[in-house]
């Protein structure tokens, strides 16, 4: 890793550190980095430190998160080296965590939650950071667990462990966690080695469970499928007319479907008794996105039919500007999502009102992107 000297055009190299050297310990220092700043390693949600729920045994992982799919994640941190159980470890406590039903990961985020941020609830900090509108149907830890194991260096035993259970359907990943140093300041690199960013697709085919073997009830068996066939509709339809916004995005048993744009996300949603297209921002917790886009309020406003909803979420991490089906026009539906029948009125809404909303707020949202 180089500093750039901006006045010499130079680039000056960091000194890579051990841990032990700089006296910085695993619970209480690299444990906490990772709980306080989790996307270093993905976009996750902290749900315990030291954990040590299990039946018949006093063992404790390091941190329990869950992913933006409501898996869980299970974190296992070394210092400056992996050791050579660390897998065997991580196996171990992820077998315990398989058996854990949705009831059971509230009740363990709430009382994370009330020892660090008392008077939160669980339910609905899961549901912002899954970007669910309700809880209906709302199933954790229903795919494969996943681990996330981080040291300084890993030994060869343990990748050569690691790659053989991901070519094994096991879901697994190692991050190298490195300290450097110039003169008195101090830096940290996470990088993913196992496997390299961009090939896990290739090295392993995501293993999906029957929604019977999980316990999901029929009525929420049925609403996944049903939302998967209505989102690949939608993409078939925005195909004909040329329109690339999800081209690149798999349907999914969500109830909202979007792309990426720098820290914002075009979605389009089906909320309960209305259905919206909305720019979203997901990590705006000082407001500075909303802030920054509301400025152009007046403008985008007086240049769309439909006022637009314009929810800063105060007191939560999201926010989001979203143009909603106006009640008069929602009078023309027949019925509800659930019924295919309707899927055409759906379908036509979303395109006509997503490319006017697009074409109206992009050009602000590049502005200030």
């Amino acid at each position: 890793m180089y500093k750039i000297n901006k006045e010499k055009n130079k680039l000056t190299p960091l000194k890579a550190r051990k841990f032990g050297d700089l006296n910085f310990r695993e619970r209480e220092h690299l444990q906490e980095w990772i709980a306080d700043r989790p996307e270093v390693l993905e976009e996750l949600l902290i749900i315990q430190k030291e954990f040590d729920g299990f039946d018949q045994t006093n063992e404790r992982l390091d941190l329990l998160a869950l992913d933006k799919e409501g898996d869980l994640v299970i974190i296992e941190n070394k210092l400056d080296d992996s050791g050579k159980d660390v897998v065997w470890q991580a196996l171990k406590y992820t077998s315990y965590c398989s058996t854990l039903r949705t009831e059971d990961i509230l009740r363990i985020y709430q009382k994370y939650l009330d020892a660090n941020e008392p008077g939160t609830n669980a339910k609905e900090k899961i549901l912002e950071f899954l970007n669910r509108e309700d809880d209906i149907s709302l199933q954790l830890n229903t795919g494969d667990q996943k681990i996330f194991l981080v040291a300084n260096d890993f030994r060869p035993e343990v990748t050569s462990t690691v790659l053989w259970l991901i070519d094994h359907k096991v879901r697994i990943r190692c991050f190298t966690a490195i300290p450097y140093s110039h003169e008195e300041d101090l830096f940290l690199q996470v990088n993913q080695i196992i496997p390299p960013p961009g090939t896990e697709e290739f090295m392993i085919h995501l293993k999906e469970k029957k929604d019977e073997e999980k316990g999901i009830s029929e009525k929420a068996a049925a609403t996944n499928a049903l939302l998967v066939e209505f989102w690949a509709s939608l993409k078939k339809n925005l195909n004909e007319h040329n329109i690339t916004l999800i081209d690149r995005v798999t349907p999914k048993s969500e109830w909202n479907i979007g792309s990426y744009s720098g820290q914002g996300r075009y979605n389009y949603c089906i909320g309960r008794g209305s259905i919206r297209v909305e720019l979203y921002f997901g990590n705006d917790k000082d407001k500075s996105i909303f802030d920054a886009i509301s400025q152009y309020r007046e403008e985008v406003d007086s240049r769309l039919p439909n006022k637009l909803l314009w929810d800063r979420k105060e007191g939560k991490k999201a926010s989001r500007v979203a143009l909603e089906i106006a009640p008069e026009e929602y009078i023309k539906f027949d019925g509800d999502f659930y019924e295919k029948t309707n899927w055409n009125d759906y379908i036509d809404w979303f395109r006509i009102h997503m490319e006017k909303f697009y074409h109206v707020i992009n050009p602000y949202w590049e502005k200030i992107k």
